[in-house]
């Protein structure tokens, strides 16, 4: 859900600043600003539906689940980004000044779109393998009863597992937790369009 719009270079420390004065998300990607589109419901339904399932099954636990609002920043490529659902298991290590980016999640999870799938399963899933503590990274298709799990073996290896239909279910290796697709698409309509991007903003 992003659409590349600035051309000139920034600090960190100047997007952190821009983006306090933002009236909607952007990411930062080593040096370039890149503002993010707006969602469809179906992106928010499922975005919610496996973060509700994720926080009512690690209810107790030493855990901490995050949706959407809160900043992830990888310091190897200088990225920060905006996952859709985040596991950390505490405590949260933050990056910076204040609790709004942290820097450790064990499982993260993207909803795709069109215009974005590319780069999640590319260069965004690059970023995010050099996070030591990321165990588990889940792939969630809007459009089709469809998810690729990537999970971390003993030896460092990525391997990919797919499920597609709507009667699939697979388990989140990292948190030992079963879903099922009829939970995860819970009041999804996949005759949704997606939307059209922002229009280009100011310098």
């Amino acid at each position: 859900m992003i659409s590349q719009l600035q051309t000139r270079y920034y600090t960190p420390e100047e997007y952190l600043e821009r983006e306090e004065q933002a009236n909607y998300k952007h990411e930062y990607r080593d040096g370039e600003i890149v503002p993010m589109t707006g969602g469809t419901t179906n992106h928010n339904k499922i975005a919610l539906n496996i973060a509700a399932y994720l926080k009512f099954a690690l209810r107790g636990q030493n855990y901490d689940v995050y949706i959407g609002d809160v900043r992830l920043w990888i310091p190897r490529y200088r990225q920060y980004t905006y996952p859709d659902v985040m596991v950390l298991q505490r405590p949260p290590i933050y990056s910076g000044i204040g609790t709004t980016t942290v820097i450790n999640p064990m499982l993260i999870t993207e909803v795709l779109s069109k215009s974005t799938q590319n780069y999640d399963q590319g260069d965004k899933f690059t970023y995010y393998r050099s996070i030591p503590e990321l165990q588990e990274y889940i792939l969630i298709a809007q459009q089709d009863y469809k998810v690729m799990q990537y999970v971390k073996n003993d030896r460092n290896q990525w391997v990919l597992t797919e499920y597609e239909g709507e009667t699939s279910e697979f388990k989140a290796a990292s948190l030992e937790i079963n879903f099922n697709f009829s939970e995860l698409y819970e009041g999804v309509n996949f005759d949704q369009q997606e939307p059209s991007n922002y229009p280009e903003l100011p310098e």
